[in-house]
């Protein structure tokens, strides 16, 4: 052990749903980002994660990734195109790799527990809190067993699901320490458990470099919105395409969506029955590196998450990180984790969800007022930098895993 609050070689295995394929892979990039944060500040830390259509164990940007097989390669494909919740309701015959999945899964965790981490750090803890009690029983029960809620394993199972409630209580009352991304996902938390629960969210991945890219709402052209995410329905992305008819009829506008899924079709109808497909631009998923370009084009970026039907919704909401990391004003829809993020006037502004008419007259608003805009999004940045930088979620989660082996070690000394 060395200074409090550090261990040099900690060794950390993150047990994942699903990991980048490849380097320039657009899933899970704040993952990638911590897990490299956590490696260059002296820890150990790997990843556990499914296979991918026969994919092996690899190094992605310098983190070694082991991945577990569960069914041939071509079958390889409950996890990463989507969330399995949305993959069983779309292809019900998904649900028949489940029982090879927790086996393959099962099994590669002990065998991760056998070689001794000090922690044990599992993300979506339905049902990945088996995976994480396998590898610490493994490990001799000297592997702190920490969980991370997302908000998503709750929702599914409080709607779709709720014979799963024990073990989503099981999972949070037995690991060694909780976290959440969000206040409003620790709330959820705490209505299962009586514990404590950490907030930590994800970190900003993109910040502002010494003046580079467009200032924002500078009055040339049209007004340009953006939209970054996955097109799926709690994105409520329809909800932006008819606030930008309603714009328009105010002054020229533009929107550009960064993202595909399911949900692209409906969004491409709303544009045409509003009549304004001509000025929705579809730009589709984008590499990592050329985010930044998006971002800085932009004037105002907008994030119109809703509550889906199955009841699911933001937990945080990464994207209005990165858009505030380089200075654009952004807007969120108050639902969920965003709160956490958009503090109405200081960081940025927030609508009610499902809302085109309250969300054109903030666009317009905030369009009116170019000044006070982007002195908001400058404080927004300092805010992000200051409160979720990855340097500070690195160091939070590090303070965790040493609570983790505090109670770990208690644990066993009551057992002896």
């Amino acid at each position: 052990m060395d200074e409090p609050g550090r261990v040099e070689g900690l060794r950390v295995v993150h047990i994942v749903t699903a990991f980048q394929r490849y380097e320039e892979d657009v899933i899970t990039p704040w993952l990638s980002a911590l897990v490299s944060a956590q490696r260059a500040r002296g820890m150990d830390a790997s990843i556990l994660a499914p296979s991918y259509r026969g994919l092996g164990s690899q190094h992605i940007g310098g983190v070694p990734v082991e991945r577990f097989r569960y069914a041939p390669r071509s079958c390889e494909t409950l996890t990463h195109d989507e969330t399995v919740p949305d993959r069983l309701r779309r292809s019900p015959a998904h649900a028949a790799l489940l029982p090879s999945y927790l086996a393959g899964g099962l099994w590669a965790s002990a065998r991760s527990g056998r070689r001794h981490p000090d922690v044990v750090h599992v993300h979506w803890p339905v049902p990945h809190a088996l995976f994480g009690a396998a590898a610490r029983f493994a490990s001799g029960g000297r592997a702190a067993l920490v969980c991370t809620f997302y908000s998503v394993e709750i929702n599914w199972v409080e709607r779709r699901a709720r014979w799963l409630r024990p073990f989503l209580v099981w999972s949070a009352r037995t690991a060694d320490a909780v976290t959440a991304i969000s206040s409003a996902t620790a709330a959820r938390v705490r209505t299962l458990v009586d514990r404590d629960v950490s907030v930590v969210p994800f970190a900003a991945g993109l910040t502002a470099t010494g003046g580079e890219g467009r200032p924002a709402l500078t009055g040339a052209g049209p007004l340009r919105l953006l939209f970054v995410g996955r097109l799926v329905q709690r994105k409520g992305v329809e909800y932006l395409v008819e606030a930008l008819a309603l714009v328009r009829e105010a002054r020229p506008a533009e929107l550009t969506i960064v993202g595909e899924g399911e949900w692209r079709s409906t969004i491409q109808e709303t544009a045409q029955r509003a009549g304004v497909e001509r000025h929705v631009r579809f730009a589709g998923s984008v590499p990592e590196r050329d985010l930044r370009g998006y971002y800085e084009a932009c004037d105002i970026f907008v994030l119109p998450a809703v509550i889906d039907a199955k009841g699911d919704t933001e937990g945080l909401g990464v994207v209005l990180l990165e858009a505030l990391g380089l200075e654009r004003p952004v807007i969120g829809a108050a639902v969920g984790g965003i709160p956490d993020i958009v503090r109405p006037g200081e960081t940025g502004w927030l609508v009610p969800p499902a809302n085109p008419k309250a969300l054109a007259e903030t666009i317009l608003e905030i369009a009116g007022d170019p000044e006070r805009a982007r002195h908001v999004a400058r404080r927004g940045r300092a805010i992000v930098e200051e409160r979720f930088s990855l340097e500070r979620v690195t160091e939070e989660l590090e303070t965790v895993y040493h609570a983790g082996l505090s109670t770990r070690s208690q644990a066993r000394e009551r057992s002896s």
